[in-house]
């Protein structure tokens, strides 16, 4: 890969730490998962053995209530698919008032986990789900003939629920580019996909969350077989955008990798780059939590480029 300038370089001294205090503690509870998307950064799929165990999570519930943690967000893979999975999810909202979960949707058609979406809502759970497209071929072209109308299917089902439509009970979509390019103004493609889902799927959701492929994991590897590696990582450094830096995901959160080990962000985890200070989720428990420098790497150029990307969607300023 061609030269391109190190991206700590266009970071303000100030913005190199994290802050004193953990808002959110993002939780990836293994790598299996049921599909295996083209942009997957983390590489999940059907084969991944990566399973969080019990003694992690007990941990993670730790820090929660020590830190007094304010969002847990639970991801995969599928993140459904760990056996612990409903056990966690109940034990962390008694530790934690606002918790997510990322949910490729597809999973809760599959025989034992169909009672997922009454799970959800019994406990007031934040669903994000990720939706490429609200049209089925280009959905289908990314995760696999017949996904689209399953996924429809289930975002239904969750309307049906009270999802979308009462308060306490969030759907946030998720929409990922399926190439080599940025994704569209948040704004604009958040009434876009309302519009659609609702006249042709009846659909109701609360936010869309736009976010740019990072190149780490399944999307690097697409990105250097197509030969798009280059241009677009010179695409990503072009458009860096300083305002989107405050609002930099790493400054807030701790990433806890199914082994326990913590990164600044998933997309660290994705690139193994563990934090600064080597610690794992066993360390910080019964620990102050204290700022600590922030490794960046210049795949972190998709978190700032343009609007700004982060698991919240669009940073900007």
């Amino acid at each position: 890969m061609e030269h391109i300038q190190a991206f700590e370089s266009r970071i303000e001294e100030r913005f190199r730490y994290t802050e004193n205090n953990l808002d959110v503690l993002q939780v990836n509870v293994g790598k299996l998962c049921n599909l295996s998307c083209k942009h997957c950064h983390v590489e999940a799929g059907p084969n991944r053995k990566e399973i969080m165990g019990r003694e992690v999570m007990e941990a993670c519930l730790s820090v929660c209530r020590e830190q007094k943690v304010k969002t847990v967000d639970i991801t995969g893979g599928a993140p459904e698919m760990n056996p612990h999975f409903e056990w966690f999810v109940e034990e962390i909202c008694k530790a934690c008032s606002h918790v997510i979960v990322r949910s490729n949707l597809v999973i809760l058609t599959e025989e034992g986990y169909r009672h997922l979406p009454k799970f959800f809502a019994d406990h007031k759970i934040e669903v994000v789900c990720s939706l490429p497209y609200y049209q089925a071929k280009v959905m289908d072209r990314v995760r696999g003939d017949g996904s689209f109308e399953k996924a429809i299917r289930v975002i239904q089902e969750l309307n049906s629920l009270g999802y979308g439509r009462e308060d306490d009970l969030v759907l946030n979509m998720v929409y990922n580019p399926s190439g080599a390019f940025f994704p569209p103004v948040q704004r604009a493609m958040e009434k876009e996909y309302k519009a659609k889902l609702l006249g042709d799927y009846g659909i109701v959701f609360n936010h869309l969350f736009t976010i740019t492929n990072n190149p780490t994991g399944r999307f690097f590897y697409f990105l250097q077989n197509s030969c798009n590696l280059n241009s677009y990582m010179r695409k990503l450094c072009g458009s860096f955008n300083q305002a989107t830096v405050e609002g930099l995901m790493c400054r807030y959160q701790v990433s806890v990798g199914y082994d326990g080990r913590i990164y600044d962000c998933d997309f660290n985890q994705a690139s193994d780059l563990p934090v600064s200070t080597s610690e794992t989720i066993f360390d910080l428990v019964g620990k102050t939590y204290r700022a600590r420098k922030i490794c960046f790497g210049n795949h972190c150029y998709g978190c700032t480029a343009g609007q700004g990307s982060s698991c919240g969607g669009a940073t900007e300023a």
